[in-house]
């Protein structure tokens, strides 16, 4: 008898159809087969479905069976066709009788029938919901993370033998219950706040900026003078997700297998990922495409740390993914997208000992050693970074000023920040872009008009300060962020004469 139950694969981000045929023939030696560009993990369900059925209190027929995973040139991966596999099985060979075309099946089996948390579940629900199929089964565990999804019924069984008395009406589960995606992203706790940072005001201010706008940051500096401290507050200031920016984000950590418990990312993520990370760590990629770093880091911040210490070609693979918003990823068994919107923010040294240019320690590199040092990061990549901000080390007097002094709190930079981007989201609400960073060159003449003040002034510093056509509008767009944080309707040449100063400064180095 032949049976077809619907189940799921996720290509890249999103959900793709499968149907898995089930025939048992009623001739022919006894035999389980799996066709249809199956994996390791998919050929191994054969003995995860054969333990499950049996321990559930069902036959495994002792016939010829042929499972075909359809369509049949697509690669299939990974454990989440036992429960649709096993469930055909048992239709199959009548041990029960239902119609089960209405519903999208995928999970996990272990050895006694029990579905197990499997990842890649909300692009499946997304899928069911897309297609218009009415409900969906899926483990257990990972009933908060489909339950953000509204318009498809849900069902979570325990194990196979439970949801076999479901389908057979013998004892009906309930559909859970749809959460509300605001409670997850009322409540954020932070790790650290601005408000622990001692001096380094024109830092924060930086950081604000970079924060209601989306930009790139390098934080230049001696060691102990607070760039990582500082980075490490950035998400604290960061404005909060929107519910497309949360299922964005969801979406990547869902098939990466990173949720854990979670049901959605409520925080903005922020990636920190060590300089000895591979090109595939950090871009993406294996023989079955997988999200990197840039793409964990999608709608927030991949903080770089010893930036000049990353290979050359891993820092130079940043660029497009930094200009486009996305990467792709192609390998021989297929081309896959990842999105990639996220803020760098990259911290280093000025020197391999760290005090060039510090008033307190004397530099003992050679020239050749900082030229060769400063080298590592090459003129485009530099070039594709909106803020460069100088980070001097703490004067005695703020680092032992203690509680004496009252400073600013993450949560009072942050309603700023919020306020900023809140402009920023009506101004390009018909544009399909969210921060200011993310304009086009059409977008800047579109939205960000300059007087004849602001143009001389831009025509002085492209002409002394040798800029290229793509710092000139970098140095616009950071312009209208800080007209935004001041709620200015137009760009001023105070707003501009502040962006020149966070450009890259030629630094002797003699």
């Amino acid at each position: 008898m032949l049976v077809k139950v619907l189940s799921g694969a996720v290509i890249g981000l999103d959900g793709v159809p499968i149907e898995v045929e089930v025939d048992i023939a009623s001739q022919g030696l006894p035999s389980f087969t799996i066709v249809g560009l199956p994996d390791k993990a998919v050929e191994e369900s054969k003995e995860r479905v054969r333990s499950a059925i049996k321990n559930s209190n069902f036959d495994f027929p002792a016939k010829r069976i042929t499972v075909n995973l359809a369509p049949a040139d697509l690669p299939k991966e990974g454990p989440s066709y036992d429960l649709p596999i096993a469930l055909g099985i048992i239709l199959a060979s009548e041990q029960i009788k239902t119609d089960v075309s209405d519903t999208l099946f995928t999970g996990e089996l272990s050895l006694d029938g029990k579905l197990r948390h499997t990842n890649g579940i909300l692009p499946q629900v997304l899928l069911a919901k897309d297609k218009k199929i009415k409900k969906i089964v899926v483990p257990e565990e990972n009933a908060f993370e489909a339950a953000i999804i509204k318009g498809v019924e849900i069902y979570t069984p325990k194990n196979l033998l439970t949801l076999a008395k479901h389908l057979t009406g013998e004892e009906l589960l309930e559909p859970i219950k749809h959460s509300n995606l605001n409670q997850y992203l009322k409540s954020e706790v932070f790790d650290f706040d601005m408000s622990d940072i001692q001096g380094q005001e024109q830092a924060k201010r930086a950081m604000e900026i970079a924060a209601a706008g989306g930009h790139n940051i390098l934080l230049k500096g001696p060691p102990g003078a607070g760039k990582t401290l500082i980075a490490r507050t950035l998400p604290s200031i960061l404005p909060r997700l929107s519910l497309e920016e949360a299922l964005e984000v969801t979406k990547v950590y869902s098939i990466s297998g990173l949720l854990n418990k979670d049901s959605i990312i409520t925080k903005r993520p922020f990636r920190s990922p060590h300089h000895t990370t591979s090109y595939i760590g950090l871009i993406g990629g294996s023989a079955i495409p997988k999200p990197g770093e840039i793409s964990l880091a999608h709608r927030g911040v991949l903080f770089l740390d010893e930036f000049p210490e990353f290979p050359r070609g891993v820092l130079e693979a940043l660029r497009q993914p930094m200009e486009d918003g996305f990467v792709t990823v192609s390998r021989a068994k297929g081309r896959i997208t990842f999105p990639s919107k996220f803020m760098l923010v990259s911290a280093q040294n000025p020197c391999p000992c760290g005090f060039l240019g510090d008033k307190t320690h004397a530099c003992n590199c050679t020239a050749s050693q900082i030229l060769r040092y400063q080298k590592r990061v090459s003129g485009p990549m530099l070039d594709r970074i909106d803020i460069h901000l100088e980070v001097p080390a703490v004067k005695v007097e703020k680092l032992t000023a203690g509680d004496n002094i009252k400073r600013e709190s993450s949560g009072q930079i942050r309603k700023r920040v919020q306020k900023a981007r809140d402009i920023q989201l009506k101004r390009f609400k018909a544009a399909n872009i969210s921060s200011n960073a993310e304009m086009t060159n059409k977008d800047i003449k579109k939205f960000c008009e300059l007087s004849e003040d602001c143009l001389s002034l831009l025509r002085m510093a492209v002409t002394r300060m040798n800029l290229s056509a793509r710092s000139y509008h970098r140095i616009i767009k950071l312009a209208r962020t800080i007209a935004d944080l001041e709620e200015e309707k137009n760009i001023k040449p105070a707003h501009i004469a502040e962006s020149l100063q966070y450009r890259p400064k030629l630094e002797p180095i003699f």
